[in-house]
């Protein structure tokens, strides 16, 4: 275990289990935890946590309201939520956080599995920790069977096929997550519209304000803080309502902007692509160009 700028990193399931006051796990790239063992004061409120391996927690219960996103929302049944490695996290303040089981599995586990080369194709596990999967009761089955599965894997004597089976295991936890995503962005687009909603607000003022003269073009990093997402989480719940990521949402909503202008005022194309944020007028008509087969020019000279 190391300490980094106040950060308290994890380089080993081992140091993590240690640190617990857990028993040293039966395979060292591979635990699955129950909250119910664990000291509360395990962490201190508030500290800054960093682990160079995969954690999936699967909270059983929840009281109360849950912060999503910008949002709090009542939730009784229960969820899932992902850390990448090297992820940064805050120790949570709330102990009922502190409930259900955590699954801890380290790269070199994956390694030699087709997993390991898809496993970046999860985005959740780069959504921030308050964009948990909230679970139907169904779902929460499902995934109770899944954690009592791989639980008790570990729990046999290794072999030449657990890692196998683990791994398969693991593979199908996160496809299920991918499934129960999908429906989670479904059955909540109205929440998810508000949040496009906020977004074009967010876009339209920072082009009627003509911030884009000072700091450029609306990044995806700046859009997602401004909203308080994680990039991968906007981009994935734009493409559940639009089709389109955040990168393609904000080149559309730019050129909406750009035809606006051509089309009611004078400035020159030059003009309107500083005004838009564009340093170079030639990325400018280049993107024009590819989203709508004419140039600026040639837009402009079919309005007269």
């Amino acid at each position: 275990m190391q300490h980094s700028s106040n950060i308290k990193t994890f380089k080993s399931i081992s140091q993590l289990m240690s640190h617990l006051h857990l028993p040293a796990p039966s395979h060292p790239l591979v635990t699955l935890i129950n909250y119910d063992n664990i000291q509360l004061n395990a962490f201190e409120k508030g500290e800054k946590i960093c682990m160079d391996f995969y954690k999936i927690s699967f909270k059983t219960d929840f009281t109360g309201q849950v912060k999503y996103g910008q949002g709090y929302y009542d939730f009784e049944e229960g969820g899932l939520a992902f850390l990448n490695p090297r992820q940064i996290v805050t120790s949570s303040e709330d102990e009922n956080s502190y409930e259900g089981f955590s699954l801890f599995f380290h790269l070199d586990f994956i390694r030699n599995y087709p997993l390991a080369n898809t496993i970046n194709q999860y985005g959740f596990f780069s959504y921030s920790v308050n964009e948990a999967l909230f679970l139907s009761s169904k779902e929460k089955q499902v995934i109770n069977e899944l954690f009592k599965t791989i639980r008790t894997e570990l729990n046999n004597n290794i072999d030449a096929y657990s890692q196998d089976v683990l791994v398969t295991q693991i593979e199908l936890l996160l496809t299920y997550s991918n499934r129960f995503y999908n429906r989670q962005f479904i059955t909540r687009k109205a929440i998810n519209n508000d949040v496009v909603a906020q977004l074009d607000d967010l876009l339209n003022t920072y082009f009627e304000n003509q911030t884009s003269l000072v700091n450029g073009l609306p990044t995806v990093q700046l859009i997602s803080e401004q909203l308080n997402t994680s990039q991968r989480y906007l981009s994935d719940l734009l493409r559940s309502l639009t089709g389109l990521n955040t990168q393609q949402y904000l080149h559309e909503k730019l050129i909406e902007k750009a035809k606006e202008k051509l089309a009611t005022t004078t400035s020159s194309v030059s003009e309107i692509a500083y005004q838009l944020g564009f340093v170079h007028p030639q990325s400018f008509n280049k993107l024009f160009k590819r989203e709508t087969n004419l140039s600026p020019l040639e837009f402009r000279q079919s309005f007269n």
